[in-house]
């Protein structure tokens, strides 16, 4: 690890961004240019003090996963991603593979969503980050491990992760992600992440067995469906899957189903707040 030539590119590419570029108001007048310390320590989920230490290189080696999410906090391009990765002592991710990291575009995308729940995954399903909307529509799961973050483990281990999807889809909705899984385990190949999460579901759910062994592949499409959420009611969604090229990465949007009263739900779902829901 370099910790200088790491500290000084962590400061370089704060300094190259606006409270703007990540989401953020910029709140009053800035006495020096760039984001403030505070301000990546927060999107990057990690104390104040810890990031500085890491800017001056003092006594600080980041893991991965806080390569990752400061790569994403900094919105770093897939190739300065892997720098900071090389610099902190690590190789780079593989292409769609989690490790906390989302491509910028992604990240602008989801940053600039304010009406719509809309969250990134990785290629096996892991969440990586999630809007307001999304939190508040579905709770956070960015935050999880491996497990609790994963949207197709959660699905079939959890019962509780159905509650908001109408019963009658919860076969589709279930052989969708296992037709998925395989799409992307196919692509990854020899890949020990996504062979001991098929083969934990394997142990751990009948149902999914019966789907994997269906051997159906088909990546996530966009799809139409119907959410009954506590607070709000019955939502009508087109669920569109955006994929990046970059990355591997996938981001799903919740959108309002045209003529139904879904936008008006979201908007309602807003003034709620962020909330803690089981799906």
């Amino acid at each position: 690890m370099n910790q200088g030539e790491l500290g000084r590119f962590l400061r370089a590419r704060r300094e190259a961004l606006l409270p703007a570029d990540v989401g953020l108001v910029a709140g009053g007048r800035r006495r020096a240019r760039g984001l403030r310390r505070t301000e990546v320590a927060l999107l990057a989920d990690v104390s104040t003090d810890y990031y500085e230490r890491l800017e001056q290189g003092r006594n600080a080696h980041p893991s991965e996963s806080m390569v990752g999410s400061l790569a994403r906090a900094l919105r770093l391009s897939v190739d300065e991603r892997d720098h900071l990765y090389r610099l902190a002592g690590y190789a780079p991710p593989a292409r769609g593979a989690g490790s906390g990291y989302v491509d910028p575009a992604m990240m602008f995308l989801l940053d600039s969503l304010t009406g719509v729940p809309a969250h990134v995954t990785d290629d096996l399903n892991t969440m990586l980050a999630q809007n307001r909307l999304s939190r508040a529509l579905v709770g956070s799961w960015e935050t999880g491990d491996d497990r609790d973050g994963n949207v197709t483990w959660r699905w079939f281990t959890d019962p509780a992760s159905r509650s908001l999807n109408a019963p009658g889809e919860h076969e589709a909705i279930g052989r969708g992600y296992a037709a998925d899984l395989r799409a992307s385990t196919g692509r990854r190949g020899e890949d020990p992440t996504a062979a001991r999460l098929v083969s934990d579901l394997m142990r751990g759910s009948e149902e999914f067995t019966h789907y994997w062994n269906d051997m159906a592949v088909e990546p996530l499409q966009s799809t139409r469906k119907q959410l009954n959420h506590p607070d709000v009611g019955t939502l009508d969604v087109q669920c569109d899957v955006v994929l990046s090229n970059t990355t591997g990465h996938r981001m799903v949007i919740f959108r309002p189903q045209p003529g139904s009263t879904t936008a008006e739900s979201f908007a309602f779902l807003g003034v709620l707040g962020t909330q803690e829901f089981t799906t």
